[in-house]
């Protein structure tokens, strides 16, 4: 029984790791976006020991779940007014001058 409870680390240690493998060839041929079922359960595992990891993993599923702004300090790409009706628009990229673009009244 020992050996085998010696062998349990181990040996899931390297199932995780050929399984990790296989999803990496997986994605590459079928350009999968998301979560690898390895990556969360390394993170799971970790987060039994460590309190810290487990907040770190609500904090990034909350974080998730938040609106993303527009960078501060940069100025948008389009800016829309709707109570006076107008509509700012500004190219995107380096070609771009340093002075604005006119207004667009609609």
């Amino acid at each position: 029984m020992e050996k085998w409870l010696g062998l349990a680390i181990p040996g899931s240690v390297l199932l995780l790791m050929a399984l990790r493998a296989f999803e990496s060839r997986r994605r590459k041929r079928q350009n999968r976006v998301g979560t690898p079922v390895t990556t969360t359960y390394v993170n799971e595992f970790t987060a039994i020991f460590y309190g810290t990891k487990r907040r770190e993993l609500d904090h990034r599923d909350s974080m998730s779940m938040m609106r993303e702004e527009d960078a501060q300090g940069a100025p948008p790409n389009l800016g829309v007014d709707l109570d006076r009706g107008v509509v700012v628009l500004r190219p995107e990229g380096p070609r771009s001058s340093s002075r604005e673009r006119p207004e667009l009244s609609g």
